[in-house]
């Protein structure tokens, strides 16, 4: 069924031009918000929480805003199924990749944190061209093994290094020739970690992985924020600011706090461009 599903269906499309499949994501933003209603409770509640000064009226044009952007991240999604590696860099550039270069050039490898905002599977798909520093990801594999190497494949096309979730502490330990420049999301939900760190985040109670921190100090890695913004529809760039340059002589949550902080000022800034859809506040503090 996977197969079938995947060369009858996602394949031919991602064949068309975006331009085309632009059109079927107007259409899924109406059958997600207004048919389907997809987890309009949870984006809704989200948006309440995290800014409270706001009308209702505002909440739900936020909504709105999300949703349409949340249906052009899925076609684009479908589109990097064929997407050259070209036309990746194309609609992903780097804004400052020299910033990272003086890293590099110590041989030293480095964190670059990112949240789901904006277009974080572009980001993965284009970087590694883009800088010195072999690019490298930490991802969740899926349950369907068909569509785990699919999406691999996808996503490693222009020479990404991508690491099961639950290899990270094996890879990070073991000897490479190349320094490498490591993404890693800062806002997932650590639903059963014991290694968190407690803070406020959106003006809610919560609960953040502390991997980017334990792993930068462990192996003196600096971190960097890397900041995706949308430039058009189907175009993005990616900028760095360093968070921190010694890692080892950081107090203890002081780099989840910079990252952290960091990517709630994106969100803040233009917050339709996050991932109001993920339950990130499943965890309360006991």
């Amino acid at each position: 069924m996977s197969a079938f599903l995947y060369y009858l269906l996602l394949k031919p499309l991602s064949l068309l031009p975006l331009r085309v499949l632009y059109v079927f994501a107007d259409i899924l933003y109406i059958g997600l918000f207004r048919v389907i209603g997809f987890r309009r409770k949870v984006v809704l509640g989200n948006l309440r929480n995290a800014f409270p000064e706001k009308s209702e009226a505002e909440i739900k044009q936020l909504s709105v805003r999300f949703y349409r952007h949340l249906a052009d991240l899925i076609v684009e999604g479908v589109y990097m199924f064929s997407m050259s590696p070209a036309e990746g860099i194309e609609r992903m550039r780097l804004g400052n990749p020299e910033v990272l270069t003086p890293f590099y050039e110590q041989g030293k490898s480095i964190f670059l944190v990112i949240g789901h905002y904006n277009s974080w599977e572009y980001a993965a798909f284009a970087m590694n061209p883009q800088m010195a520093h072999q690019a490298a990801a930490l991802y969740a594999p899926l349950s369907n093994p068909f569509f785990n190497e699919k999406i691999k494949e996808a996503r490693g096309r222009c020479g990404i290094t991508l690491i099961p979730k639950q290899d990270a502490a094996r890879y990070m330990a073991s000897a490479r020739s190349q320094p490498i420049a490591l993404l890693m999301g800062a806002d997932q939900s650590p639903t059963f970690s014991k290694s968190v760190h407690w803070t406020t985040f959106l003006r809610q109670e919560t609960a953040v992985m502390l991997g980017t921190e334990l792993f930068s100090r462990r192996y003196d890695m600096p971190v960097f924020f890397a900041e995706i913004r949308k430039v058009q529809r189907g175009r993005y760039d990616m900028w760095f600011t360093l968070l921190e340059g010694d890692p080892r002589h950081t107090a203890a949550g002081e780099i989840t706090e910079k990252h952290t902080r960091a990517l709630e000022q994106q969100i803040l800034a233009e917050p339709a461009y996050w991932l109001w859809s993920h339950r990130r506040w499943k965890r309360k503090r006991k």
